[in-house]
């Protein structure tokens, strides 16, 4: 007889499927609990959180992908599976509304599962807060002022962490480098209080065309760079025909003939910093010297 690989039970007196080890965690709450709040206090990494909260939560359920959705952006669970049903729960803390934490799940989540899960928000919900304080701290010295964008310190930094996760998890990003055509002569015609709304508009443009799992910088002046989670060509050339497309139909810069031009590589795991900028910007040299308003790929 063929083994058989058991990955959940069916709990006959409420119908829940659960995995296997459930019963073990609901006879051991307390001290599983206990543990989830020690190992909680570690950090004030969202994602980190979020890795440590999902430990605990696939005893009750049978995961395949965990996000938390915030004002500060969306953060997820690594190599999330979102193939399968979401499950959203709001988690608010004395009237203020931290977020939206999603689960992806195959199988359908019960009354007594769902109060389960709310049982283990309570003990989230205080780390999550204080990682979120420190988050908006962060933020102050990571955004750009006018545009609320990262600017380029965090830029580097991201950089640098995402070139490192590449080559841990052999997974592939690209970077996006950006500029207005004809910024120049907006601030010189039009002085410096057309330029900043241009900015800021190409900013909002900018935010509309990307996922969650992208992110958005301004270097200062007109230049931008986007970080795009995902290997292939393709995602970097939809996203760019949708910002070209954007700024095209936005009364704004068309009323001061401002378009963008835009340079992309794909990152691999033999790049540095240095190298896959260089690439990227000889993409963006490309752009201009083809006529601006398009995009080219290094």
């Amino acid at each position: 007889m063929e083994n058989v690989h058991i990955l959940a039970q069916r709990l006959t007196t409420r119908g829940d499927y659960l995995p296997f080890n459930t019963e073990q965690y609901i006879n051991q709450e307390p001290m599983f609990a206990h543990r989830m709040v020690e190992k909680l206090q570690t950090t004030l990494d969202i994602e980190e959180l979020l890795t440590i909260y999902a430990e605990h939560a696939e005893r009750i359920i049978k995961l395949s992908g965990l996000q938390f959705h915030t004002a500060l952006g969306a953060f997820q669970l690594e190599d999330s599976d979102k193939q399968h049903t979401p499950y959203s729960f709001d988690l608010d803390l004395n009237g203020e509304h931290l977020g939206k934490l999603v689960y992806f799940c195959q199988y359908q989540l019960s009354p007594s599962i769902k109060s389960k899960l709310q049982s283990l928000h309570q003990i989230l919900i205080y780390p999550l807060r204080n990682a979120l304080m420190y988050q908006r701290v962060l933020q102050l010295a990571t955004k750009d002022s006018m545009t609320g964008l990262y600017n380029r310190s965090q830029f580097n930094d991201s950089l640098a962490q995402r070139i490192e996760h590449g080559r841990r998890h052999q997974r592939k990003f690209s970077l996006m480098l950006l500029d207005l055509d004809n910024f120049k002569q907006v601030n010189d015609n039009f002085g410096h209080k057309a330029g900043d709304e241009v900015l800021i508009a190409f900013s909002n443009i900018l935010k509309a065309s990307i996922r969650a799992t992208d992110s958005v910088y301004r270097f200062g002046g007109d230049e931008f760079a986007i970080l795009i989670d995902d290997p292939e060509f393709v995602t970097n050339k939809l996203i760019a025909e949708r910002i070209m497309a954007s700024v095209e139909h936005c009364d704004l810069m068309a009323k001061y003939s401002v378009t963008t031009s835009i340079g992309f590589t794909l990152a691999d795991n033999a790049d540095c910093e240095e190298n896959i900028f260089a690439r990227a910007d000889k993409g963006l040299y490309k752009a201009k010297a083809a006529g601006r308003n398009c995009a080219r790929a290094i």
